[in-house]
């Protein structure tokens, strides 16, 4: 074999690889919402002189959701699914005390806007609705622009 058969058998397997490469692109683009992979994001946001941590694990069919207050404290975190067969949101306390249930309404709204699984982490001081409103408003906010929520036609909307 001399030099100018093996640069020609070298370019054939390079268009060989970029035309497998590409198919698998194209495959990888045609993939549904159930099929994509896992997505992190991570974000704060300063509201009312009060700043919110928000860290947002998308898995195949669930959402793992942490909100902090002022701190990078873990708190509560709660689980929360849609229950057969009325599709009502049943949520438990996965970790924390049963007597504060901060975190555990925005779990259960965000199985009805996203339609999904919820394990939710937070740390907001009980007995203020007010940072718990705001802090909802911001995530729903958030994942709204991620594209994580359902559609107005596919269910019912916040």
């Amino acid at each position: 074999m001399d030099f100018e058969e093996l640069g020609k058998e070298i370019k054939e397997l390079k268009l060989k690889d970029d035309a497998m490469s590409t198919a698998q692109f194209s495959r990888e683009d045609q993939l549904s919402e159930n099929d994509v992979g896992l997505q992190i994001t991570c974000f704060s946001e300063v509201l009312n002189d009060v700043t919110f941590h928000f860290q947002i694990i998308r898995f195949p069919k669930q959402i793992y959701v942490w909100v902090g207050y002022n701190s990078a404290k873990f708190g509560y975190m709660y689980a929360a699914a849609p229950t057969r067969p009325n599709n009502v949101v049943s949520v438990t306390s996965i970790l924390g005390g049963a007597s504060d249930n901060t975190g555990s309404g925005i779990a259960r709204r965000l199985v009805l806007k996203t339609g999904l699984n919820i394990v939710m982490a937070c740390s907001i001081p009980k007995n203020n609705p007010i940072l718990e409103a705001d802090a909802e408003k911001l995530l729903i906010k958030k994942l709204i622009s991620l594209g994580y929520t359902k559609s107005r036609i596919e269910g019912t909307s916040l």
